[in-house]
């Protein structure tokens, strides 16, 4: 049993210690951060943004094999060998482990902190300080072995807003890597999509000349029968020239696509050599959806990106207010110390000692008020940019729709025309055979079939095109099927073309 006279000596020294901590309270009124706060309103709808944080949390991205739908298995095997390629995603990896590092030292903040010292100093005692005779003006060590532990008191929450900061900080690491892949995928669908038109349009100008080359034969001929000027042959000439043109032209661009291509799937050039010609079935039926849940904008990683950026902005002012108010630290030691190594290991060398320690800012000069300053005015820059990720979300999709809608009534018109110039090579061959007409009418009904079969090939990969600009503006592939389904259970409001929504305050 402890004696009175030190059970005392401890009542007063926590009656200080209270003491202490009820004048610090008091203090901390002299910093205020009152009037400083954010204006800014995150626009919404429905409940696109905790679906978003919520998915990702739970590593619910959209699938990455929406490349099958476009062109089979050989695209999404370019695009699969481009995502575990690439020296960008390798490098938002690397940002993604800096920021769990991170995340880990911040989590370390909140635990106890124990370190192990030992100092030992041989040195003369001054004659004249504190230390007295016999040991002043002697030569001797000191001595002293100790357990050091500290604590921080999170009163105020200080650790859950710096926890906060770096769990948003590394999701909007995680995010930023799942956008780089949307893109690279994407631009890689493209590319190979640009390919395949090189390709077929290619075909149909070697045909094109080839139509030429046999008009221009049968126009030398009807020249000598005197049937023909010499006009015609220039301008058979001149279209023969525009069209091995063309040919040209849609060479190169077939080489550099490849570059291309090789780039993308972070590879030398050699590596687009060996890209198969791509085979695009451009009569593949690909209805656009009619309708699609807003919901669907919440999987875009750029708006994710944006929506981690508000919250890890909001915990930066929650840490920035911490500042304000009394940091508290409970600090302990224990451990040896002694003047002479002789007697460091004696019990009377023991040390220990426990007790609070207390910060309080009370006059900064205006700096706390400052920095809080500077970070509303980041989290307002977070919303604002997050508005404006939604906004332009909401039109981009609602332009892809159209455009898809738009693209599938022009392939409409475009299968008339083409059926039409079918029929009239067919008539022109009929007369041919019959004997009513020479092979010229047949030759130039081929070259017009040929001029609708490219411009039905353009729109073709325009439609495909929309289509995979569609997949990246909705932040991945989509169930045409699935999505109408959700959709008609939706509760709020659907994208629909031509009409572009607005986003929702």
């Amino acid at each position: 049993m402890k004696p009175p006279e030190i059970n005392k000596m401890n009542s007063k020294h926590i009656a200080y210690h209270a003491i202490a901590v009820g004048v610090l309270a008091l203090l901390s009124a002299c910093v205020s951060f009152d009037g400083i706060q954010s204006q800014s309103q995150l626009k919404s709808i429905a409940n696109e943004g905790n679906a978003g944080i919520f998915a990702q949390q739970q590593g619910l991205w959209p699938a990455s094999d929406w490349g099958v739908v476009i062109g089979g298995h050989e695209l999404q095997a370019l695009i699969d060998a481009g995502l575990s390629n690439n020296p960008s995603l390798q490098a938002a990896s690397a940002r993604i482990n800096a920021a769990r590092a991170v995340n880990a030292a911040v989590s370390a903040n909140a635990l106890p902190s124990v370190n192990a010292s030992l100092d030992s100093t041989y040195q003369r005692f001054t004659e004249h300080g504190l230390i007295p005779k016999p040991l002043a003006g002697t030569y001797e060590s000191n001595n002293q072995l100790a357990l050091n532990a500290s604590y921080e008191l999170d009163f105020w929450g200080k650790h859950s807003a710096e926890m906060r900061t770096a769990v948003s900080q590394e999701k909007v690491a995680e995010a930023e890597k799942q956008s780089a892949r949307l893109l690279l995928s994407s631009a890689i669908a493209r590319s190979w999509l640009q390919l395949a038109r090189q390709y077929q349009q290619l075909a149909l100008s070697e045909q094109q000349l080839a139509v030429r080359e046999k008009i221009d034969q049968l126009t030398l001929q009807r020249l000598k029968a005197g049937l023909e000027t010499k006009s015609e042959i220039q301008q058979s000439l001149l279209q023969i020239s525009s069209i091995k043109n063309d040919i040209i032209s849609w060479k190169e661009a077939i080489a550099l696509t490849r570059n291309q291509l090789a780039a993308l799937l972070g590879a030398g050039p050699e590596r687009g050599q060996q890209i198969p010609t791509p085979r695009l079935q451009t009569n593949m039926a690909i209805a656009a959806p009619a309708n699609l849940p807003l919901e669907l904008i919440s999987r875009r990683p750029d708006i994710v990106a944006a929506r981690w950026r508000v919250e890890a902005g909001q915990s930066e002012i929650d840490l920035a207010k911490n500042q304000f108010y009394p940091n508290i630290n409970i600090v302990g030691f224990a451990g040896l110390s002694s003047l002479g190594l002789d007697n460091f290991v004696k019990s009377g060398s023991s040390i220990v000692g426990v007790g609070p320690t207390i910060r309080l800012p009370i006059f900064e000069g205006g700096r706390l008020r400052a920095q809080l300053k500077n970070k509303v005015a980041g989290y307002d820059v977070a919303v604002a940019t997050y508005n404006q990720s939604l906004t332009d979300a909401l039109h981009e999709v609602a332009d892809q729709l159209q455009t898809l809608q738009t693209s599938e009534a022009q392939a409409k018109q475009q299968i008339i025309a083409e059926q039409a110039a079918r029929t009239a090579l067919q008539l022109a061959q009929q007369r041919q055979k019959a004997g009513t007409a020479n092979m010229l009418p047949v030759l130039a009904a081929e070259t017009a079939l040929l001029a609708q079969q490219k411009l039905s090939l353009d729109i073709a990969i325009r439609h495909t095109d929309s289509q995979i600009n569609l997949i990246k503006a909705l932040g991945g592939g989509y169930d045409s099927k699935a999505e109408s389904i959700a959709s008609a259970n939706a509760a709020s409001n659907n994208f629909s073309a031509p009409n572009k929504p607005e986003a929702a305050q």
